[in-house]
């Protein structure tokens, strides 16, 4: 086991990069001071700190350990330590674009298996690899939070509603040829993993309200509920007025 002199200490061994080019440093010592600037102690910026330096290196890289390490006076273990602790830190150079499939419950049942299965196999890699062309790094997550579109596929953390497994091996051939994509909400196309990353550390890139956030499965809800509210007949989520015996339920039971 490594002693904390090292900064990849009780991890998995990430490759050895060189020291941080002089314009480089720089660059990131600049950032680096507006992100702790935001905090009241500056070990408090850890985790922006953590993605300012993916948005460099496309990975948590040892030199990067360093740096937080000596910018925000904490030892390299500690900095491994909340590294290693979230799955949005990358101990290995990533993809330029991040697949997440999702496979948790409603996801699975309504295809998320099927679709890990046939993109794992279509790319020959499994959780946490990368292609070898360095293009899509692929990950099974426990869940997109966007169960009302299931099953979800997310790049970048943007969204792919109701995928199929054809559907996603051909936003994956689009990814790795340089087509642009278009999510099914939000932004009008995918960032790569290190712009991603930028934006991660607090530096905007004017993409947050663009495009549609919430479409109609997330509303469906609160249409019924507002529907009840305005003293009318309840609608149900397909739009259409619910029986007599709905109107006199609770605004939240007509959601079932």
């Amino acid at each position: 086991m490594k002693t904390d002199s090292d900064p990849n200490y009780g991890v998995v061994p990430s490759p050895d990069t060189k020291a941080y080019p002089e314009e480089v440093k720089a660059a990131l010592l600049a950032d680096a001071a507006q992100i702790t600037a935001r905090y009241p102690r500056e070990r408090s910026a850890l985790l922006p700190m953590l993605h300012l330096v993916q948005s460099v290196d496309g990975y948590v890289s040892p030199r990067g350990i360093e740096l937080c390490a000596e910018l925000l006076g904490l030892s390299g273990a500690e900095v491994s330590g909340v590294a290693t602790f979230y799955t949005q830190f990358k101990r290995h150079p990533n993809g330029r674009y991040t697949l997440g499939v999702c496979t948790n419950t409603l996801c699975a049942i309504m295809g998320g298996d099927e679709i890990w299965a046939s993109v794992s196999d279509y790319l020959g890699i499994g959780h946490d690899e990368t292609t070898a062309d360095g293009m899509v790094t692929l990950e099974r997550i426990e869940c997109n939070a966007a169960c009302d579109y299931a099953p979800v596929v997310m790049a970048n953390w943007e969204f792919f509603d109701n995928q199929t497994p054809t559907s996603t091996k051909a936003l994956v051939d689009d990814l790795r040829s340089g087509v642009p994509v278009t999510p099914t909400r939000g932004p009008s196309k995918v960032c790569s993993f290190k712009e991603v990353s930028r934006v991660l550390a607090g530096f905007q890139d004017g993409l947050a309200d663009e495009g549609v956030g919430a479409g109609p499965a997330s509303l469906a809800g609160l249409e019924v509920a507002r529907a009840a509210e305005a003293g009318g007949p309840p609608l149900s989520p397909a739009g259409r007025p619910r029986s007599e015996h709905a109107t006199d339920a609770h605004p939240h039971q007509v959601l079932g």
